[in-house]
């Protein structure tokens, strides 16, 4: 089951729990207090750079004929892609440049290389996920209502075959799958929407889909068809490809945040009343991180951070890494786990979670509290009042009792 008393398992008093959230909003103060030239220059230098590039990956497809150059500008082209998808509109549009007040690189006016609208983002994402992160029944980023990534989820015949299904196709089509999602289809299909309502977001997307269907597959295919060396055909597929390389990356950045072992789950009545220490609480809990070099990190948007991006959705990019050292040091005062590990193996644990839970229960050997994937606060009911110190180290307690039987 998901966790229903987050101070209960993550062993912390009301007390602890309040300093850790003036702690915390201290590094934010900290951080907002010292933004300046450096961090502007850093976006700006950062949108050139990915023009350029996009630039130079439009110009490989026009002039070159050989099939070194039509790779070269389809890999350049996804890559633009990625760096305008993670580091810089997924990032701008959480407000973290607003402080500059430029009107161009602004959370209310960005509008990013891909088939969903920003208008509709901000709200399932900035709000809707980032508030409600991981709640079950608030949060729909908790297998977007279609893959079972949880014990909480109902097993379903369609689990069999749809989970791992369902995960490839969200990946190849990820920007999609992020346009859909605020037209609640399910909704829609069960007749529970407001029609008014869901009319208006239709619109909305179908105008801005059209746009980047209009732009990916049809004018810029036509304008390089002009050149000798290109054809309307080697541009559309490499557009194409580019597209599916973003979308591949920007699923495997954001499974690897959300879905390995040790991101939690909460049950809605964790929202109830919940302080400002308690919601930082959840964040840190409900999140993880991988481990990044500076490629890897300005290739993630820095989401490889993603506790410290949960933590601050709204503070620079460009800052996350130096706020993890200071959120690290608060995990361990509080004896509190710091979820983050390889790049590869966090994202191979994402897509063995929805393999293992595409099984009905009775083919799982772990409990519904205390599996990878699902943990309560019931996994410690088998510990002595003395091994119930923090949350990381009753973890550490409850496997060592796993492991003595074994032994």
């Amino acid at each position: 089951m998901a966790i229903t008393d987050v101070p209960e398992f993550a062993h912390l008093t009301d007390a602890d729990i309040e300093n850790l959230g003036n702690e915390l909003d201290a590094i934010r103060l900290d951080i907002e207090d010292s933004r300046g030239e450096r961090d502007s220059k850093y976006i700006r230098r950062t949108i050139a750079a990915q023009r350029a590039l996009e630039v130079t990956g439009r110009l490989l497809l026009a002039a070159g004929s050989k099939r070194s150059a039509w790779w070269a500008g389809t890999v350049s082209l996804g890559v633009a892609k990625i760096i305008e998808n993670m580091e810089i509109g997924h990032n701008v549009m959480h407000g973290q440049w607003d402080w500059m007040n430029d009107p161009e690189i602004h959370s209310s006016t960005w509008e990013w290389d891909m088939s969903g609208s920003s208008k509709h983002w901000r709200f399932t994402h900035n709000f809707m996920h980032h508030k409600y992160t991981n709640i079950l029944g608030m949060d729909d980023d908790v297998g977007y209502g279609v893959i079972r990534v949880t014990r909480d989820a109902k097993w379903k015949p369609f689990n069999l075959y749809g989970n791992l299904l369902f995960n490839t196709l969200l990946a190849i089509g990820f920007e999609w799958g992020v346009g859909l999602q605020h037209l609640e289809l399910g909704k829609i299909a069960k007749g529970g929407d407001d029609r008014a309502s869901t009319l208006i977001r239709v619109r909305e997307f179908g105008v801005k889909a059209g746009h980047q269907i209009v732009k990916d597959y049809v004018a810029y295919p036509a304008l390089t068809s002009l050149s000798p060396a290109a054809t309307y055909g080697s541009t559309l597929k490499a557009n194409a490809i580019a597209n599916v390389i973003r979308n591949v990356w920007a699923n495997a950045v954001i499974f690897c945040g959300h879905f390995p072992d040790g991101a939690e789950k909460f049950t809605k009545t964790d929202m109830v009343g919940e302080t400002r220490g308690q919601w930082y609480l959840r964040q840190m809990l409900g999140s993880a991180n991988f481990e990044a070099g500076p490629a890897l990190r300005f290739m993630s948007g820095n989401l490889c951070h993603q506790i410290e991006h949960h933590l601050y959705p709204d503070l620079p990019s460009n800052r996350l890494h130096e706020i993890g050292v200071r959120v690290r040091q608060i995990c361990d005062k509080y004896d509190l786990p710091y979820t983050t590990g390889n790049f590869a193996v966090q994202y191979g644990k994402t897509w063995r979670t929805i393999a293992k839970l595409s099984l009905p229960d009775k083919y799982l050997k772990d409990t519904r509290d205390d599996a990878p994937e699902t943990r309560s606060e019931r996994m410690f009911d088998g510990l002595e009042p003395g091994e119930r110190r923090g949350l990381k180290s009753a973890i550490a307690a409850v496997r060592a009792k796993r492991r003595t039987p074994r032994t």
